[in-house]
């Protein structure tokens, strides 16, 4: 049908995606589809400590599926392989190039009327020798990307499709609740889920197990056990408080899901926010809201116990990394213009570059860092005097969590009633 018009088959097919997204499941779907031989390998077990196994190997791959054709080959996490070639430790030539050597001969050696596709996953395309993504070897490259809301609701119901499930199970619920989540971390949430509910000797499987095993994933696992003074308790009370505030006082920033103050995973209290949507792009005006939120908590510090605490290093950190991101990637700050500072064309050492290179004069330095500084110093003051302008919320409010540990959404609102403006994302234009 395809080569009566002069057309020619792909011959190679790579799969490129985050971790989870299920490239290898698409694979053996294929093959599964095509109703013929599936050849299944994963990069690493080409090279081996003795000098040529790994190119024999690709022969004899190579030579397998021309005896099965029609089939399909699968090579998993081909940058195993396929680096960059003379990007590694040992000279110019190790063993592992010639692995790749006698890879790209192959691809290109047999004819696409053989009946032989190769398919293979990374998710590192980065560090893949351009001799192997050039067309003809591998003419097609499917971008396998996090699946959307609607594509983890989906997800959700395949996964709980051999769970006895209660009727109070809302899929829609909890794809809203996930954003970012791959397809392993939704069957990892889905299975935590049920060993909850047999934790508990229940018949089914409701959506309190579920959401129990979304915070644990999201949130880390409670650590009810930790001994906390009750001085440190009050510190953290009024931090994740300033955070929730902030989040609710300034437009456009996303919406507060749940606070807690039982220490989770590393940290003794946690404010968990979820975007109303999928977010593809980000306006500077949400990312200021965003490291004005994260100082909310530093904020709230210095205001109620005039003195600070470790417990802000993570934000300030994230807050930092933010603003750099603004100045240096992607263009926001006035002074320094729509320019990109800080990334240099070199070669890729061991499959990544360990040092942020400079393609900037030290002069131009010390201006993103002073830009950087006044962005987040901005924010912070910005926080700092709403904070200050409602103080009275700010000690309810972690008044409460002290009571109650955790608070959701209802009962915040319920707490800062109408003193405030309903808060939510600003729709982008």
């Amino acid at each position: 049908k395809y080569t009566r018009l002069g057309g020619r088959i792909p011959k190679g097919l790579l799969l490129v995606g985050p971790p989870g997204t299920g490239k290898t499941l698409l694979a053996r779907a294929i093959a599964g589809e095509a109703d013929v031989p599936f050849l299944s390998i994963s990069g690493s077990d080409f090279v081996e400590m003795f000098v040529g196994v790994g190119a024999s190997r690709v022969r004899d791959l190579f030579s397998q599926a021309k005896k099965n054709a029609p089939c399909i080959i699968f090579i998993d996490e081909i940058d195993a392989v396929g680096r960059h070639r003379g990007a590694g430790l040992g000279g110019g030539h190790d063993e592992r190039e010639q692995t790749l050597n006698q890879l790209l001969v192959e691809m290109d050696g047999f004819e696409s009327n053989e009946g032989v596709i190769l398919v293979s996953a990374t998710n590192r395309p980065d560090v893949l020798d351009p001799a192997l993504l050039r067309p003809g070897r591998f003419d097609r490259q499917v971008v396998v990307p996090l699946p959307d809301v609607k594509g983890r609701e989906k997800i959700f119901e395949v996964h709980a499709r051999k769970l006895p499930v209660a009727d109070d199970v809302d899929y829609a619920v909890l794809s809203r609740g996930t954003p970012g989540a791959s397809g392993a971390d939704i069957e990892n949430l889905v299975n935590e889920g049920a060993l909850n509910a047999a934790r508990l000797n229940k018949e089914k499987v409701n959506m309190a197990d579920f959401e129990f095993a979304k915070d644990k994933i999201l949130m880390g696992t409670e650590r009810r056990s930790m001994v906390i003074s009750d001085l440190e308790k009050r510190n953290t009370a009024y931090h994740e408080a300033g955070h929730t505030l902030i989040a609710r006082m300034i437009p456009g920033t996303d919406p507060i899901h749940k606070v807690t103050i039982i220490p989770r995973g590393r940290a003794l209290g946690l404010t968990q926010q979820l975007p109303i949507d999928e977010k593809h792009t980000y306006p500077s005006k949400y990312l200021e809201g965003n490291i004005a939120v994260l100082l909310g908590g530093r904020a709230a510090e210095e205001l109620v116990l005039n003195d600070f605490t470790t417990g802000a290093g993570n934000d300030i950190e994230r807050a930092t990394n933010l603003a750099r991101k603004m100045v240096c990637e992607w263009g926001m700050s006035e002074k320094m213009g729509p320019l990109s500072y800080g990334k240099k064309e070199e070669q890729i050492f061991l499959g990544r570059e360990f040092a942020t290179h400079k393609d900037y004069s030290e002069d131009t330095a010390r201006k993103i860092d002073e830009e950087v500084v006044s962005i987040v110093q901005r924010n912070y003051d910005r926080a700092k005097s709403l904070l200050q302008k409602h103080i009275d919320i700010l000690h309810s409010l972690s008044k409460e969590l002290l009571e109650k540990e955790v608070l959701n959404s209802n009962e915040i609102d319920a707490i800062i009633g109408s003193a405030l403006p309903e808060s939510h994302a600003v729709p982008n234009e």
